[in-house]
């Protein structure tokens, strides 16, 4: 017998006024997993079936395919185009996505097929996978499984009004990926440039005479939530301090860790973690192209260490870049960071659409 409630959202389209119905997701919807076929088996990869993982559920391609055999020895199933999929653990364990192509899944992904609105649905799970997740994957041990989704309850409109509201998120979501598209371009085109300007010309400086490298002590311990000065990590900003170790412009190197070699150009007054070097160019150099040609160095022959991974400037300072004149220099890195600043501004406009949804979403489904 259905459980009918007395509970409407929050903000509604003003011709639909009727109470919404909670239901369990098995009442409305049907459930199965994957499998993987054996890696051993050369015969069953590289075929003409897609293989889809936890992490590719939002895109129209795999990396793996595998055959018929394959598909037939084992326990991976056939999902079709529209089909609705959700990651049941790893890093991505919660993500929902309508699959965008015919495929395999594997044991970590679910298909769900309803009769119901598809995007209705996926809006409802994102407006409480934060919760769910929190729920079942506390300190992030533990895997959601079908059986757990099989018994979460959700509210479900009419027909009607989850159709207009799928249609209504759908075209926000058509918005957001047009902006992935644009950003996405503009970091091309920086490549692209740094490419044919900077790496496809002869090196001709080394690093430790157009750089020097300085480093810190200080730990994630001995940094504040909050405080006058940021403190940069290996991730962004890990936190506050009272003192800046820098005033000024530095280009802050990660030298640790599994992300050894990325680099971030940063200004103003700062302090940094002892996993990142700064480097300071020298007179005759301009800091922010050097930042620019180290964004496609390859930082790989001077990484040390088999479980931790490092990087020292006494190794890839004998490595040399391509650096031309300093007008020269300065011209490419204003060019540059005009293109820098473009796609700074469209990730801020993203995040606004972004902020949106997560509004709409919490006002508009229960």
């Amino acid at each position: 017998m259905r459980n009918i409630v007395c509970d409407v959202p929050a903000l509604r389209f003003p011709e639909f006024t009727g109470e919404w119905e909670r239901h369990k997701l098995s009442e409305v919807c049907s459930f199965y997993s994957g499998g993987t076929p054996s890696s051993s088996k050369k015969e069953y990869y590289n075929g003409n079936i897609p293989f889809i993982r936890s992490g590719e559920l939002h895109k129209d391609y795999t990396e793996l395919f595998i055959t018929e055999a394959g598909l037939s020895n084992s326990a991976a199933k056939l999902v079709e185009t529209g089909d609705l999929l959700l990651a049941l653990y790893g890093a991505t364990s919660g993500d929902i996505a309508i699959s965008k192509i015919k495929g395999a899944i594997n044991q970590a992904i679910l298909c769900i097929r309803t009769k119901q609105n598809k995007k209705f649905i996926e809006s409802v799970w994102n407006k409480h996978v934060e919760r769910l997740l929190q729920t079942y994957l506390q300190g992030g041990q533990g895997n959601l499984s079908a059986d757990i989704v099989k018994n979460i309850p959700f509210y479900f409109a009419n027909s009607n009004e989850q159709d207009k509201l799928a249609k209504f998120i759908s075209l926000l979501d058509e918005r957001i990926a047009t902006q992935n598209k644009i950003i996405e371009k503009l970091e091309t085109l920086i490549k692209g440039i740094i490419e044919t300007v900077i790496s496809s010309q002869k090196p001709n400086t080394l690093i430790k005479n157009c750089l020097e490298c300085n480093s810190s002590t200080l730990q994630e311990s001995q940094v504040a939530e909050t405080g006058t000065f940021s403190v940069y990590g290996a991730t962004g900003i890990s936190g506050y301090t009272e003192t800046a170790d820098i005033n000024g412009e530095s280009i802050l190197i990660i030298k640790d860790g599994s992300s050894v070699g990325i680099v971030k150009f940063v200004t103003g007054e700062y302090s940094y973690i002892g996993t990142l070097n700064s480097l300071i160019a020298k007179d005759g150099y301009c800091l922010k192209y050097i930042y620019f040609a180290l964004q496609r160095f390859s930082f790989e022959p001077y990484k040390t260490g088999m479980a931790i991974p490092h990087i020292y400037f006494k190794d890839y300072g004998k490595a040399k870049i391509y650096c031309p004149s300093l007008s020269l220099q300065t011209l490419i890195a204003q060019k540059l960071s005009l293109i820098e600043n473009k796609m700074e501004v469209e990730k801020r406009i993203i995040l606004c659409y972004q902020l949106q949804k997560s509004y709409l979403l919490s006002r508009m489904f229960i």
